[in-house]
């Protein structure tokens, strides 16, 4: 067998044949164990409970095939006689696919955390949710960047005088989509100072409904007649917010008017009737009830009291409990409600003398109305 002696390219034939016999040996062999973890592992992790073994199986399926190829490659030129040029190239090569292959990696690990916090969380705090979310994001942007730099530096780039000429260029690039980091910094204070959370019910201007999503340039809200309603970042920061999320009470005042005429007795009686039927309403505080003003036509009574719960229904369904009870209340104690009326007083004139009419005037003949003839 002296053909496996021949000499090409300063390696005899033997050593390409167990340069290549390594490089399928490594890869396949690599893959292979792949395969088996990932067959072995995988029905494992869905039946525990431990995240571990989850971001395992992950991390395989990550893996790329191509790394495998050129770590098999880098095993084969182990068993060559190379220049030395040749071999640092070699080692540039599995240096960069290892720093790719990292990030891929640790690319996995900071989705899986922010998908596991998602799903722990989501119910009990949306807003460290969407804190997490903010995080992440950033946190990619920045793991790519130092892996694009170091394979840049490793590839022979110098990597100081990209980064000033990234820095002027980026003035530029800032200038020329300074709307969409305008959103994006707005996004980064909805995340970080939390004026609301998804879920939270807002009005902003003429605009009412419920946060759906919070994105990197908008906000959406979904209204009570359906429709989605989306908001630019910016332009909901620079708006006037009202959350009522963050409402844990509702203070409600209403007003009731008696007629003119309704005797004192029964006025002081108002207050204490309209106590009794707050009070005797579930999630309520009785706050004051006083005769607040004389009406146009209507002697007015002002209510204060607060709901012990945001809900818009429970604060409907107890003003309606106690405006049934007034209306009972009042037509049991004979207390009429007022509405507008408007009382005509006639004074008739008298004369000079006391006790006699006005005297009347004297009647024309008829021929006084009666035009002349031309």
């Amino acid at each position: 067998m002296e053909y496996l002696d021949a000499t090409y390219y300063d390696n005899s034939i033997r050593q390409w044949l167990i340069a290549l016999a390594a490089v399928l040996l490594v890869t396949i062999g690599l893959g292979i164990v792949r395969h088996w973890v990932m067959a072995r592992f995988g029905k494992l992790a869905a039946r525990t409970g431990t995240t571990w073994d989850d971001l395992l199986i992950d991390f395989l399926r990550r893996t790329k095939g191509l790394f495998l190829l050129i770590v098999g490659l880098y095993a084969g030129t182990l068993f060559l006689a190379l220049d030395e040029r040749v071999r640092g190239l070699s080692r540039g090569v599995l240096f960069i696919a290892v720093i790719i292959q990292a990030g891929l990696w640790a690319s996995t690990a900071i989705r899986f955390r922010l998908e596991d916090y998602r799903k722990r969380r989501l119910k009990d705090d949306p807003s460290g949710v969407m804190t997490m979310a903010a995080i992440g994001f950033i946190a990619q942007i920045v793991l790519w960047v130092i892996v694009l730099l170091l394979v840049l530096d490793n590839a022979g780039v110098e990597v100081t005088p990209l980064i000033a000429s990234l820095g002027v260029g980026g003035i530029a690039v800032a200038l020329a989509v300074q709307n969409i980091l305008g959103d994006l910094f707005a996004s980064l204070s909805i995340v970080l100072d939390k004026p609301f959370v998804i879920g939270d019910f807002l009005i902003i201007n003429d605009f009412l409904g419920s946060v759906e999503y919070i994105g990197l340039k908008t906000t959406r809200l979904r209204s009570l007649s359906g429709e989605q309603i989306v908001f630019s970042n910016a332009d909901l920061l620079s708006s006037r917010i009202r959350n009522y999320g963050r409402m844990f009470e509702r203070r409600v005042v209403f007003s009731v008017g008696v007629t003119y005429g309704t005797p004192k007795e029964k006025l002081e009686r108002i207050p204490r009737i309209i106590r009794e039927l707050v009070e005797a309403q579930p999630k309520t505080r009785f706050d004051r009830s006083h005769f607040k003003e004389y009406g146009d036509s209507s002697l007015n009574f002002e209510t204060v009291y607060y709901v012990l719960a945001p809900e818009y229904n429970t604060y409907m369904d107890i003003q309606q409990a106690i405006n049934l009870g007034i209306y009972e209340r009042f037509g049991a104690e004979g207390l009429d409600f007022a509405f507008p009326t408007r009382t005509l007083h006639i004074v008739q004139e008298e004369t000079e003398e006391a006790g006699e009419l006005a005297a009347p005037r004297p009647e024309l003949p008829a021929s006084a109305f009666r035009a002349p003839r031309p």
